[in-house]
């Protein structure tokens, strides 16, 4: 029997013409038979779900560490508001909803334990060897370290999935051949010459707008979490225009409210004002694009998912914010310090002593290799851990190990 994919809901008509279309993919590395009742963006996306990285998250720093509490985000929790997000926003734009998805859920694999101190210090440990990217790390898990499946190492996900992970924040190359930001990452640049993801172009809206996801996600709950700490008040938010706007809303409509309510309502707000003021400059630039295909967005030459002049003069305002209240913080800088010394001193006795990574694949063959691949070998197993694995392993290995809290 031959399933319908329009009676299953699968029909092209849902989407925009410009979106991605699940049923012209340009494939995977390894050749697979489709599957009859999900699209190749939906088994992207159940694949990344299904993955040992996928489950790490829920144990690897965003801004506070485990110790702090059971209620501040974790990379797993942010990873799944931005998922929210990013569906949301594709929902309102006619995209395909399951690789903005996948690229939300998957955006994060490459983080360290300790979230960018961990990846600021085994970048310090990496650099003669290439330095450490988180970006680069999140395609090097989906392509080479899980194992999972019997004919090829990673997911091998769909060409759209990984450019969607590797330039969800703009083409990585420049018109001169150079790195935009930075060089690009080898890793990145290995995997090209096997299946070119071409880094010069914008990637598909359906990224895009996983990308702004994650600054709608994180600005708002690292307020959150910022609050609930005690490093952010009320009136530090009042500095931020738009913040006093939504409280002074809040607090007129709801007098006396008490402050967990209050937070919320703040909060939910924020997101909806973001997610609205980025859908309807998203309309305007389709209307000045005119895209009749995935490709015109991705040869546009501009984003089109994006904040407002004005919103985007906020989100400054609010990363300056939590930049200087929360992320700088004296507390937060001791703590991050001492997270640092962890990752540092893991690399060094994983260096001296292979054999100390008792879990590693390639333990037998690692003592043997050149030096620059037995620290990338050490890199993947540190960038693997959690924060909770992280201290264990260092309590195991050393006399001391630094208080996280």
């Amino acid at each position: 029997m031959t399933l319908d994919r329009h009676a299953l809901g699968f029909g092209s008509g849902e989407r925009a013409i410009f979106a991605s279309d699940p049923w012209a993919s340009r494939g995977r590395l390894y050749p697979e038979t489709s599957s009859p009742t999900r699209s190749d963006f939906q088994r992207d996306r159940d694949r990344i779900v299904h993955t040992t990285a996928f489950r790490r998250l829920k144990h690897k720093t965003q801004v506070f560490i485990a110790a702090d509490g059971d209620h501040y985000r974790t990379r797993l929790t942010h990873t799944i508001e931005v998922a929210q997000i990013a569906r949301a926003l594709a929902r309102a734009l006619k995209l395909d909803e399951d690789l903005a998805e996948g690229v939300a859920l998957v955006h994060d694999f490459g983080h360290t334990p300790f979230g960018h101190t961990g990846e600021d210090a085994l970048h310090e440990m990496l650099k003669p060897y290439g330095g450490f990217d988180h970006n680069a790390q999140s395609l090097r898990i989906v392509t080479k370290l899980e194992r999972r499946y019997a004919e090829f190492d990673g997911l091998n996900l769909t060409w759209e999935s990984l450019e969607g992970l590797v330039k969800h924040n703009g083409p990585l190359i420049g018109k001169d051949g150079e790195g935009t930001r930075t060089p690009v990452p080898q890793p990145i640049l290995d995997y090209c010459v096997l299946h070119d993801l071409e880094l010069a172009s914008f990637a598909s809206l359906e990224a895009q707008v996983a990308a702004i996801a994650d600054d709608i996600a994180y600005n708002t709950h690292d307020i959150d979490d910022g609050l609930r700490s005690g490093y952010l008040t009320f009136e530090m938010l009042e500095e931020i225009p738009f913040l006093a706007g939504l409280m002074q809303e809040v607090g007129g409509r709801y007098p006396g409210l008490e402050a967990s309510r209050f937070t919320h309502e703040i909060m939910r707000r924020q997101i909806t004002a973001m997610v609205e003021d980025v859908i309807t400059v998203a309309q305007q630039g389709l209307k000045d694009v005119r895209p009749q295909s995935a490709s015109d967005i991705r040869n546009a030459g501009r984003v089109i998912a994006t904040f407002s002049e004005a919103m985007f003069d906020t989100d400054q305002q609010i990363k300056k914010m939590l930049m200087t209240r929360i992320y700088r913080h004296p507390e937060v800088m001791r703590v991050r310090a001492n997270a640092a010394a962890i990752v540092t001193d893991l690399y060094h006795a994983f260096m001296a002593d292979p054999q100390q990574m008792q879990k590693h694949y390639w333990i037998d063959q690692i003592a043997g290799m050149a030096e620059p691949a037995k620290a990338r070998h050490v890199g993947d197993y540190i960038a693997g851990m959690t924060d909770t694995y992280a201290i264990a392993v260092h309590k195991r290995l050393f006399d001391h190990t630094p208080e996280l809290r």
